[in-house]
């Protein structure tokens, strides 16, 4: 079953002021499941400031369905309106960051899926669900919004990811994928798997079929999925620094940036901040408590 993960810098994870939980999947779904995470502020986010509620993530080629317990969130996009997030939702890649806002008090959940294993699993395509969220039994079947209602009635997050990957490991075996070793995949590692699984199928074997057979299975195109491959690469490395100086040029030349500059652009891109800055906030500010528990 899963297991809960460790953060990689413990002091850094110290620093978030709610309980926040990352879970890595047993290894046979590890092609399959990212992470499994869950936060609570019951019983102690009436007394925090305005801004600890807000939340940013990163842009991910990651789809993922999520569960509000207690309380809500709201997406805030520049020049729009709050958007209350359905209770059960599904969400497709983000090619950027978001932002969003939770009530006073709440407890959530995510299950965050490889995009090419819910388009296996469902025959729904990523793309469709590109950069935005919907009321999950909009998106899928009744067998999943079963699933998702008894997540939704279990008595705590332990149950839950029980029942998660109990309802998963049947399905995913039926499609004969399995992990061939038992190590959480990161980005990298997962677009190498992909790119070898695109150019083995199929009959063309041109670049352009190659690259829309990845896009048919992810929602998003080579190069995105490569960016946010390197993106989250630099993270892991900047993260291994601890809190020691960063020399970014030495990060960039490490994680294949061109250069500084080109490392600066994609973070920006990617997460909403410079690289500096980045690091700083996810030191200091409560916002930015995913990247602390991310394994």
């Amino acid at each position: 079953m899963a297991t809960l993960a460790p953060p990689l810098q413990p002091v850094l994870a110290q620093r978030n002021r709610a309980p926040a939980q990352l879970w890595l999947p047993h290894w046979s779904l590890s092609h399959c499941v990212r992470a499994i995470v869950s936060r609570s502020t019951l019983g102690i986010g009436r007394d925090w400031p305005a801004e600890w509620h807000h939340n940013h993530f990163p842009a991910s080629p990651l789809c993922t369905i999520s569960w509000f317990f207690a309380g809500h969130s709201e997406l805030l996009e520049p020049g729009q309106p709050p958007q209350r997030l359905p209770q059960v939702s599904l969400a497709g890649p983000f090619t950027r960051p978001t932002h969003s806002r939770n009530s006073t008090e709440g407890h959530g959940m995510m299950l965050m899926l490889m995009p090419d294993a819910l388009q296996a699993l469902t025959g729904v395509d990523p793309a469709r669900y590109l950069n935005r969220f919907v009321p999950l039994d909009e998106a899928l079947d009744a067998s999943w919004q079963a699933m998702a209602d008894a997540v939704l009635a279990a008595p705590d997050d332990a149950t839950r990811v029980v029942l998660i990957e109990s309802f998963l490991a049947p399905r995913w075996q039926a499609l004969r994928r399995s992990a061939d070793h038992p190590h959480l995949l990161r980005l990298q590692d997962w677009l190498q798997g992909l790119a070898l699984q695109a150019a083995a199928s199929g009959v063309g074997r041109s670049l352009r079929q190659f690259e829309r057979r990845i896009k048919g299975w992810t929602g998003l195109p080579m190069r995105e999925l490569r960016g946010l491959g390197r993106a989250e690469q630099a993270f892991f490395r900047t993260l291994a620094e601890g809190e020691g100086p960063v020399r970014w040029a030495d990060v960039a030349a490490d994680t294949g940036y061109a250069d500084q500059s080109h490392l600066c652009r994609e973070t920006r891109r990617v997460t909403g901040f410079a690289p500096q800055e980045l690091r700083q906030r996810i030191a200091e500010d409560e916002r930015f408590w995913i990247y602390r528990i991310w394994n």
